[in-house]
């Protein structure tokens, strides 16, 4: 098992990716607008080139190491993929992506045009991850896993670095899972300095699933979410970090998702995917409730949608 990353080994990660990567804004949501009286923060990582949180991670594992002539192998539900090809695309590498069947056009057709070589294998993320392990071997191609490498989970957390600078006063910050990365990297960022919140959907409940067995285990996953928060099993190192330093996870539902996603677009013009609404949704659907003066920051954490799904013309 592999220990969640330091918070020397994030700055230190933070730093090797400068450059790359973009510091995020945060926003501060009109009182008028927030469910509770006191303060709600949104942090726009969905802002990140390639749309989506993983570009830190994913430039993370490029420059930590030579890559091979045969480039980069990932699998993705999408936004990994994206991230992968986005940054192997900027370096110079070759970049093959396995993704399922079931992946979204709009990330697929991204994944392409980003150069990436894409192969559409099996049902679930895990179908393409086991394909991409066997690409890997077959050709020596550097593999990079979406959510449970110490660099990834790393990267992810340099985006916790920059919402503590950012937002010092925060008391609570709420993040989405899918597979644990992001949520290994902020909470081995924070640890116990503010309160962490979880938020994944009824249909892909991997963190809920593993807290409720005390192991990660195998889901099954579907559900509007799933593209991005889709993983069937939650990361070793995501979960210890979870155990450790998370106080709550909670469940929301794709109506409260789609909800988030109209309401970031109604109020603030701002379009999300629906992973990157998740977190937002437990705040606007009361499954978090804060309390009157608490300060809370959301990660809205990735763009990669059609976005007539969610502002239609007209």
């Amino acid at each position: 098992m592999t220990a969640p990353p330091s918070r020397a080994e994030i700055a230190a990660t933070a730093r090797l990716v400068e450059g790359h990567v973009r510091r995020t804004p945060v926003i501060e949501v009109e009182r008028r607008l927030v469910p509770h009286r006191g303060r709600l923060s949104l942090k726009l990582e969905l802002l990140q080139v390639s749309g989506t949180f993983k570009a830190r991670g994913a430039y993370a594992t490029l420059l930590s190491q030579p890559v091979p002539a045969a480039g980069v192998v990932a699998a993705s539900g999408g936004n990994f993929g994206v991230a992968v090809a986005y940054a192997a695309h900027d370096l110079g590498h070759a970049a093959t992506v396995f993704v399922p069947r079931t992946a979204p056009p709009a990330k697929a057709d991204r994944l392409r045009a980003l150069g990436a070589d894409v192969q559409a294998v099996g049902e679930r993320y895990a179908d393409a991850l086991a394909a991409s392990i066997e690409h890997a071997a077959a050709t020596g191609a550097l593999f990079a896993h979406a959510y449970d490498q110490p660099l990834v989970v790393a990267g992810a957390g340099t985006c916790a670095l920059e919402v503590a600078d950012q937002e010092p006063t925060a008391d609570t910050v709420v993040v989405a899972v899918g597979g644990g990365g992001l949520l290994g990297g902020f909470a081995s960022w924070y640890r116990d300095d503010v309160r962490l919140v979880a938020v994944e959907t009824d249909r892909t409940p991997t963190l809920r699933s593993a807290l409720d067995a005390g192991e990660p285990v195998d889901v099954a996953v579907g559900g509007i979410a799933a593209s991005a928060l889709g993983a069937t099993r939650i990361g070793t190192i995501g979960f210890t970090a979870a155990r450790q330093w998370v106080d709550e996870a909670l469940l929301v539902g794709d109506d409260d998702v789609v909800a988030a996603q109209r309401w970031l677009w109604d109020e603030l013009r701002v379009v999300a995917e629906p992973g990157g609404a998740t977190a937002l949704a437990a705040l606007l659907s009361g499954a978090y409730r804060p309390k009157p003066d608490e300060h809370v920051v959301v990660l809205v954490c990735g763009a990669n949608v059609d976005p007539g799904s969610v502002a239609p013309a007209g």
